[in-house]
């Protein structure tokens, strides 16, 4: 009897290798978690700032069309702040082969990366 209690007492445990192909699975889906609220985290704060550079390309248009005049063809920069965000406002103004409007492209750009860009057609007011 005891040398079936000694064989059944060694094959309740678990061995070495066993107990280290746990552990690896367990990091692997711990570090795969770890990149998925990484990724989640970087995101929602990119879609703050797109809003972010969504209000300052609107705010330019916006600026355009209530001067009630024409805009000259041609670039321009100008900076923005939204929320305490810097931002690089670009306009690209650009003739149409209608006299009375302009298409105007307005780019939006927070240290160096592109978040933004909206076209749209000016007219005569």
């Amino acid at each position: 009897m005891t040398a079936q209690r000694a064989r059944a007492a060694r094959q309740r445990g678990f061995t070495l290798v066993e107990v280290l192909v746990a552990l690896g699975i367990t990091a692997i889906a711990l570090a795969a978690g770890i990149r998925a609220t990484a990724a989640l985290t970087h995101n929602a704060q990119r879609q703050g700032q797109i809003m972010l550079a969504q209000i300052c390309a609107e705010n330019q248009l916006i600026a355009l069309r209530l001067a009630r005049q024409l805009p000259g063809v041609g670039d321009g920069a100008s900076d923005c702040t939204q929320a305490g965000l810097p931002m690089r406002v670009r306009q690209q103004v650009r003739a149409t082969p209608n006299p009375n409007y302009r298409r105007v492209a307005v780019a939006v750009d927070h240290d160096g990366v592109h978040l933004l860009t909206l076209t749209a057609i000016v007219g005569r007011n």
